[in-house]
Parts: structure tokens; C-alpha cells; sequence
């Protein structure tokens, strides 16, 4: 087996410890902590400062979020209702073309079955 002991080498996961290792600054990380993604306080912080944000710039656009939400409904329902249209349109398109293909199949597997 092959050590490498080199002093320079970077740690293995980006710079983070083996699995339940402390890491460099001594800290345990907590589930918490990783599931938000750093401190409570920071995250809280930036998702305050996210929805200020994002409240003025719907407000500057006139968007409220009950008319954000119907719009985004009315837009869905829409794909759906033009979804529906399509298969009923692909449905329609394929029985036109059955019409065709079908009795010229069955007539040249009957030519080919006298052969």
C-alpha cells in the first residue's frame, strides 16, 4: 500500500474533514446548520434581505402575490388545456392515417402470404 504523507496535499471533500472529523477550526457541524446551508442567524438574514428585494421589485411591477398565484394557475391550466387539444389532435391524426395504412398493410401481407 502506498502512503502519501504530503504535507501540501489538499483534504479530501473540498476542504472538508472525513465524515464525523472536526473540522480545521475545531467545530462539529450540526445537522442544522447543514441543512440550511451556515448559521441560522446568517441564513435568516439573507432571506430577509431576499424578500425585501424581491417584495420591491413586485411592487415597482404592480404584482401581488394572490395575482402572482392566479396567473401562474391560469398559465398551467392553459398548458394543460393545449396538452389535451394536442393528444385529442394526435388521436384524430392517427386514426386518419390508420384508415390509410392499415388496409394497405393487410393487402400486402396477403400479396406476400401467396407468394
Amino acid at each position: 500500500m502506498i502512503v502519501d504523507n504530503d504535507p501540501n496535499r489538499q483534504p479530501p471533500y473540498g476542504g472538508r474533514p472525513y465524515p464525523g472529523q472536526a473540522y480545521p477550526d475545531g467545530e462539529l457541524r450540526s445537522p442544522l446548520r447543514r441543512f440550511l446551508g451556515g448559521s441560522p442567524m446568517a441564513v435568516l438574514l439573507k432571506l430577509v434581505f431576499l424578500s425585501i428585494l424581491v417584495g420591491a421589485i413586485m411592487a415597482m411591477l404592480g404584482i401581488t402575490p394572490g395575482r402572482l398565484f392566479w396567473q401562474v394557475y391560469d398559465a398551467g391550466r392553459a398548458l394543460i388545456d393545449l396538452g389535451f387539444e394536442t393528444f385529442h389532435d394526435f388521436g384524430r391524426w392517427i386514426l386518419a392515417g390508420a384508415v390509410v395504412v392499415v388496409p394497405l398493410w393487410l393487402l400486402s401481407r396477403f400479396f406476400a402470404v401467396s407468394k
